[in-house]
């Protein structure tokens, strides 16, 4: 019995055949609400005009609370014919399911703050309470921190802003208080042909670090830079592409530097925690009188021991004839640069996050958002503040991961 041959097809498609790919998820309309800041001196404002109209003309809605750039010097008229919509019921703004925030979220908030509202703002962890917490947990909130939300370069795009603002202020504030209106040495900082030039210590050799120098270097001041981290002095000189005077935080050397100073900048940070206080009372009580420290890192406990908390009402105090200026807030200070700043940062997000389907989506795509995520829907995703509140963790990916 002959066995069949196997048929064996010779008729080819060479029809072009379309490429399959991942269905995005189609654009999502955002309803984003923008709230007055009544707290901790800020005057700032997280999306300016400009960004609102940006917004807007994509599709997307943005109620504001009335005067909320007042601070910032943008008017309600501005916002409106951004095409915003100015509400005067705070409760109105907080119906939002986007709430955009340039303070912390305090407990005057927690009565207005809606099921599942995802809300953007400062985490400002020295004043982070846990109550506070417990209360956006049990609202099933997404919470995302201004200071940890990473762009594509693995840089805080929002935290670099404030302090190469912050950096750069405090030269223009210590030259103020160095005259003679407000009791300083009555010197100008930098100087002039024929004077030797003011003589500034930087402690801290980060970004705020960094753009005190420029600055400082600028007027013409002789400039000397402390830091631990040599990596971090080493940056700094190639930053600047100038060579400056460098060193380790060896006490007595720095002692020494400080008796003849004319301006100490403390601009140290510490991960998650307290900066370190590497100037003593004593290094403080050696210095000239009328010379100016200016601590940046006070809203991180401060670098100085003599350091107390100022506001930009009542911004220095004197302790042994030295000035102190510690307003923690200091970019708050020049808010309408900072909320330009800020806006450059939030706007283009929010268009992505709307491209991508919303919040949920992006955090799927993106890993460098995830980074700023530390509440999700009720979750504590943020390990630092688990361990500091002793509340449970839960690892963001796995939350993710589980609801496909």
């Amino acid at each position: 019995m002959s066995k069949s041959k196997p048929v064996v097809s010779t008729s080819f498609s060479y029809e072009t055949l379309e490429e399959t790919l991942d269905i995005k998820v189609s654009g999502a309309k955002l309803f984003i609400g923008l709230p007055k800041e009544n707290a901790f001196q800020e005057n700032r404002v997280a999306l300016i005009p400009d960004a609102v109209g940006v917004l807007v003309n994509n599709g997307h809605e943005v109620v504001v609370e009335t005067t909320a750039g007042e601070g910032s010097k943008y008017s309600d008229n501005e916002f409106s014919e951004a095409g915003a919509r100015i509400v005067y019921d705070k409760a109105e703004v907080y119906k939002a399911p986007i709430l955009i925030k340039s303070a912390p979220v305090l407990e005057d908030d927690l009565p207005y703050l809606q099921l599942n509202q995802t809300i953007i703002s400062p985490l400002h962890l020295p004043v982070l309470k846990k109550n506070i917490l417990e209360k956006m947990m049990e609202k099933r909130i997404t919470g995302l921190g201004f200071e940890n939300l990473k762009d594509d370069s693995g840089t805080y795009p929002i935290v670099r802003c404030m302090s190469e603002i912050a950096g750069s202020a405090v030269m223009l504030i210590a030259g103020q208080y160095l005259g003679s209106p407000n009791n300083g040495k009555g010197v100008l900082l930098g100087g002039i042909s024929g004077i030797p030039p003011t003589k500034v210590i930087i402690i801290g050799a980060g970004v705020v670090g960094e753009f005190a120098t420029r600055t400082a270097l600028a007027l013409g001041a002789s400039v000397k830079v402390f830091d631990n981290n040599v990596y971090r002095l080493k940056r700094l000189q190639n930053n600047l592409g100038v060579r400056v005077w460098t060193s380790v935080i060896e006490p007595k050397i720095l002692a020494k530097q400080l008796k003849t100073c004319e301006v100490a900048v403390g601009a140290l940070s510490n991960e998650g925690g307290r900066s370190p206080i590497v100037v003593t009372e004593e290094m403080v009580s050696a210095m000239r009188p009328g010379s100016v420290i200016i601590d940046v890192s006070i809203d991180r406990g401060g670098c100085f021991e003599t350091s107390e908390i100022t506001t930009h009402q009542h911004p220095t105090f004197l302790k042994y004839d030295v000035i102190h200026y510690c307003v923690p807030n200091i970019p708050s200070g020049f808010a309408r640069t900072a909320s330009h700043a800020i806006s450059n940062v939030l706007m283009p997000l929010l268009l992505t996050a709307s491209d991508e389907g919303g919040f949920d989506e992006m955090l799927w795509h993106n890993f460098n958002l995830r980074n700023g995520v530390y509440l999700y829907k009720g979750h504590l995703t943020n390990f630092y503040i688990s361990q500091r509140f002793d509340m449970k963790y839960t690892d963001l990916n796995l939350l993710i991961a589980s609801r496909r």
